[in-house]
């Protein structure tokens, strides 16, 4: 059964396979909204829910693909297309673009089910991804304008003593600010902060190569 959480975009332009396409997801515990074009689904404001896309690759106007494109700029809803008849650049173009899956009608119901499923489990992966990301920015931007400044010359290596001479500070301080990036961050081990760090992608300004 379906989650509250979760819901199920479908696009398509005919009015008979949105209205199967809601009545069967419903029927299998999912929460739909349903768009006649591309246009209309792209203009209406998303609910902040994991989610879906169940999408007709062809249809007037904006197809199929340039609704992917195009919905892939500012979110990461998992789409699984849906066609009369589909063909093999099509479909290497859809999953090139990250496609679930792709579906020929008429519609396999099991088929779909799985697809769906498959989707939503993927979202929920993007979003705790997303939720991950946003927290780790928010702790590195806890940090001092020194501290960030030190962050990716401690992870890429460097000796306190070496990043004490990047920085033109000394030895100590680095030391100082060492701890409070630790707790900042909220490391519990070195290793743990450069994984932190090559999350962020961060990167030093210095290529230089110091002696120990």
């Amino acid at each position: 059964m379906g989650s509250a959480s979760e819901l199920v975009y479908v696009v398509d332009d005919d009015r008979r396979v949105r209205e199967a396409l809601s009545a069967l997801l419903r029927a299998n515990g999912r929460d739909v909204q349903a768009f006649n074009s591309g246009g209309e689904f792209l203009d209406t404001p998303r609910q902040d829910v994991v989610a879906c896309l169940i999408l007709d690759l062809r249809m007037p106007g904006m197809n199929g693909l340039e609704v992917q494109r195009l919905v892939s700029r500012d979110s990461q809803i998992p789409v699984i297309f849906i066609t009369g008849r589909g063909d093999v650049p099509s479909t290497v173009l859809a999953m090139k673009g990250g496609a679930v899956d792709f579906l020929t009608k008429p519609l396999d119901e099991d088929a779909l089910m799985r697809a769906v499923d498959t989707a939503l489990a993927r979202a929920h992966v993007l979003r705790k991804e997303a939720e991950d990301a946003a927290a780790l920015q928010a702790l590195y931007q806890s940090l001092t304008p020194r501290e960030q400044e030190l962050l990716p010359l401690l992870a890429s290596g460097l000796l306190n003593k070496q990043a004490a001479g990047v920085l033109g500070i000394t030895e100590y301080t680095v030391q100082v600010h060492r701890g409070h990036i630790m707790r900042k961050m909220q490391a519990d081990s070195f290793a743990t902060l450069v994984r932190q760090a090559s999350k962020l992608q961060l990167e030093t300004s210095s290529t230089t190569t110091f002696d120990a």
